[in-house]
Formats: structure tokens, C-alpha cells, sequence
């Protein structure tokens, strides 16, 4: 198994906070799920024997009204297929890109008391990540 990445680690999220707050913020989340969901022993659910995807469920039950109320939205989700490129072992149950108005909405859902309680879903639903923070630009018909 590779290495979990579930949380930011305090190096990455000062670098986050470091760029441009005030433009358009893009996520580019890949997210590979438990097979189990790993609550903490002391929450509600930590005996329901949810999978990953359940708990998954309920963060995106619980975190969509913040998403909204900061004026975020998902931009793109699609279905995981194959990697062309890449380490093998890499495949995604999710892959989406989220759109925040800017770093400053991103960061106020993060902060957000409601999401405090959604975020323990992801934790226990996610056994590792990618987020990635983009900045849109304009589309075209070439690469580069």
C-alpha cells in the first residue's frame, strides 16, 4: 500500500495560505476510498460498520450546505477508468473538481463549525487523496 494522504500536513496548508486569496480557487480532487470506515472509537458511528463509501455519503450529505453557503459548487466529477500515466497502484473511486469564488470561500468552509462535523466523515471514509489547488485559465482547442 502507498502512503495515506487524508489531511493537509501543516507545511502544505501554509503554502495554500501563503498564494492569491482573492482569485478563483479550483480543487482537483482524487479520492481512494476504505473498505471500512474508520471512525474514531468515541463517534456515533464507529461500530456501524459503514464502508468508506457510506461514510463518503454522509461527508458529502453534510458538507454540501457549506460547499453552497460559501458559494461553491462541483464544477466536474467523472467516473475513474484506468491511469495512462502514473504509478500503478493509483486508482480513484472519486474525481472531481470543486470551484470555490476564491481561496478565501475555500478557507471559510474549512473553518466552518458545520464542516468541523462533516470533515470526520472524510476522515474515516478515505484511505488516501490528492487535492489539488488550481487557478483557472482559459480553455482552448491545444495543449500547453
Amino acid at each position: 500500500m502507498t502512503e495515506a494522504f487524508v489531511d493537509p500536513t501543516r507545511v502544505q496548508f501554509d503554502l495554500f495560505k501563503g498564494l492569491d486569496r482573492n482569485e478563483p480557487c479550483e480543487m482537483l480532487n482524487l479520492v481512494r476510498l476504505r473498505d471500512r470506515a474508520a471512525y474514531p472509537a468515541e463517534h456515533a458511528l464507529a461500530n456501524a460498520g459503514l464502508t468508506g463509501e457510506q461514510a463518503y455519503a454522509n461527508y458529502g450529505t453534510h458538507s454540501g450546505p457549506v460547499l453552497r453557503r460559501v458559494g461553491g459548487s462541483i464544477l466536474w466529477r467523472g467516473n475513474w477508468r484506468c491511469g495512462l500515466i502514473g504509478p500503478a497502484d493509483e486508482a480513484w473511486d472519486h474525481v472531481f473538481i470543486a470551484r470555490y469564488p476564491s481561496a478565501h470561500a475555500f478557507m471559510a468552509m474549512v473553518k466552518d463549525p458545520d464542516y468541523a462535523i462533516a470533515v470526520v466523515h472524510r476522515q474515516a471514509a478515505v484511505e488516501t487523496s490528492r487535492l489539488i489547488r488550481c487557478a483557472p485559465t482559459d480553455a482552448g482547442d491545444v495543449f500547453g
